[in-house]
């Protein structure tokens, strides 16, 4: 696995709605919906470590839907290792919890979402990011996204991989 000492480096990959795909790198459909790691109102990059996963990811719910696949080149960190027991209980996060199906019915009902509390103890403690397997349908236990809350920092380079400016004719 690609993460050395709380800090990732290299490419990931992204699923974005076609109308997010003029600003691959705001975050903004996380922060108008919420997800399982960031609730209504903050800014998050849901991100794979290979593209089948983004493609799983951004295809959840449904019918696959039109997309645009991105590629990001990264050095971020640091990033919370989600596979790191002993770290998920300073923070009172379980696996079980982390791969609770019924996040998405928590929060539309109004209800606490432990995961978003988790992760908005991460960001209270300087994380750009968290490490997570990928519980979308289809994907295996070697199937990884990499969430991010902060990735504009000095800590953090994100790049969107578009050599040829093809996300400027969208």
């Amino acid at each position: 696995m690609p993460l050395k000492a709380g800090r990732y480096t290299g490419p990931l990959y992204r699923a974005l709605n076609p109308v997010y795909a003029r600003a691959p790198l705001s975050g903004h459909g996380a922060e108008l919906y919420g997800g399982r790691f960031n609730a209504k109102g903050i800014p998050a990059l849901y991100t794979a470590l290979d593209p089948a996963t983004a493609l799983r990811e951004a295809n959840q719910v449904g019918n696959l839907q039109p997309i645009i696949l991105v590629s990001y080149a990264a050095e971020l960190g640091p990033i919370f290792d989600t596979r790191d027991e002993e770290a998920l209980k300073q923070y009172s996060m379980t696996a079980a919890l982390l791969a609770d199906s019924a996040w998405r019915t928590k929060m539309l009902d109004g209800r606490p979402v432990p995961t978003q509390d988790f992760a908005h103890s991460l960001i209270a403690s300087g994380f750009a990011g968290l490490l997570i397997r990928s519980f979308a349908k289809g994907a295996s236990i070697s199937n990884f996204n990499i969430v991010l809350w902060n990735w504009t920092s000095d800590d953090c380079n994100l790049a969107v991989v578009d050599d040829e400016d093809r996300l400027s004719w969208m």
